[in-house]
């Protein structure tokens, strides 16, 4: 371990020292993600410097890369990982040199090391392994915040979550039916639905056509109670339409394409209402962001890791997971931690 030097040593070794990471310089498709060697970023004041040992992949990686949510270039990408803590920056305890700890919405995380807040690297359970810490931050946080406090699902309610095979479908699924309600979920295949099912009570294919009329004909007409939609323009009408009245429209993602402008007068009849929450706006203190991460580490969540790609493969990575062919969770391991 580096432990904790002064400003002055640390960029000395910073500078001399390179890693691994996957930075773009343009944005475009999977092929502008670049491997390369930088020199190791340096803790400042309240930070600590953690050596990843899995990286999570996330829908908002591929945002960033094409440009749909621009940011300045060139940029490394990612936002969620776990690893050690291997020095700290000014103000911040030497005792957690050596922790492993998980963290999320850091930039820079498609990288061997990456700088973060102290304060939002969180000590991983014993029981926890760090590929586990790294699949549940992102999609674990989605999946909270979404069901406790963007639309608090309550005892019996009828609650329809799309891609229920995804990392977040998955663990919205669970915390949904331990709040006691009635989870059907979508999928876009047959293989999909095989492992969607284990965490809903039903499973819809929209391949095969009309989901709303599936799930009206499952609700004896009433429709859902709340939809929570992160696939976005293929989807979207039809979810509304599948919302019973005075229902909750969830729109927090756009795995097929962004939702196209919409004529509230036309899609919202029926008193429903639609909401268009992020992650940040949910952990904007720390308490909130400790409270959120305990209680999922504590809700005995079955995480499933579908895919793990070298770091200098996040390519693949990134082409897997948008031709809708993963389940689960997609890692990136670093060099350093494949060892």
């Amino acid at each position: 371990y580096m432990g904790t030097l002064d400003s002055r040593h640390m960029a000395a070794l910073a500078a001399s020292r390179l890693m691994r990471a996957v930075h773009i310089e343009r944005h475009g498709g999977p092929e502008v993600l670049t491997p390369v060697d930088v020199p190791l970023p340096v803790p400042k004041k309240g930070e600590v410097l953690v050596q990843n040992e899995a990286i999570g992949v996330n829908f908002i990686d591929t945002y960033h890369r094409s440009g749909l949510y621009p940011m300045a270039l060139p940029a490394v990408l990612g936002r969620e990982g776990a690893g050690r803590i291997v020095a700290v920056g000014e103000g911040v305890d030497e005792a957690r040199i050596g922790t492993r700890v998980a963290y999320v919405l850091v930039p820079g995380a498609y990288a061997e090391f990456v700088a973060a807040p102290a304060a939002r690297a969180v000590e991983i359970p014993a029981a926890v392994s760090s590929q586990t810490a790294a699949a549940m931050m992102l999609q674990g946080l989605t999946a909270h915040y979404l069901c406790t406090s963007t639309y608090p699902v309550r005892e019996g309610e009828v609650v329809l979550i799309h891609a229920a095979a995804g990392g977040t479908g998955q663990l919205l699924a669970q915390l949904c039916k331990q709040r006691g309600a009635r989870v059907i979920g979508t999928v876009s295949s047959e293989a999909k639905a095989a492992v969607a099912a284990p965490f809903c009570h039903e499973i819809i294919n929209y391949a095969s056509g009309d989901f709303a009329a599936a799930v009206l004909a499952a609700t004896s007409g009433k429709g859902a109670d709340v939809v929570y939609d992160g696939v976005g323009a293929a989807t979207f009408q039809q979810s509304l339409a599948a919302l019973k009245n005075r229902g909750t429209m969830v729109s927090f993602g756009n795995a097929s394409g962004p939702v196209p402008p919409v004529d509230i007068l036309a899609s919202l009849k029926g008193s429903k209402a639609l909401v268009r929450p992020s992650l940040a706006d949910y952990i904007v203190t720390d308490e909130e962001f400790r409270w959120r991460v305990g209680e999922i580490f504590a809700a005995g969540l079955e995480v499933q890791i579908g895919a793990t790609f070298a770091l200098d493969a996040a390519r693949d990575a990134h082409v897997a997971l948008t031709s809708r062919g993963t389940t689960g969770k997609v890692l990136l391991t670093p060099p350093t931690a494949a060892h």
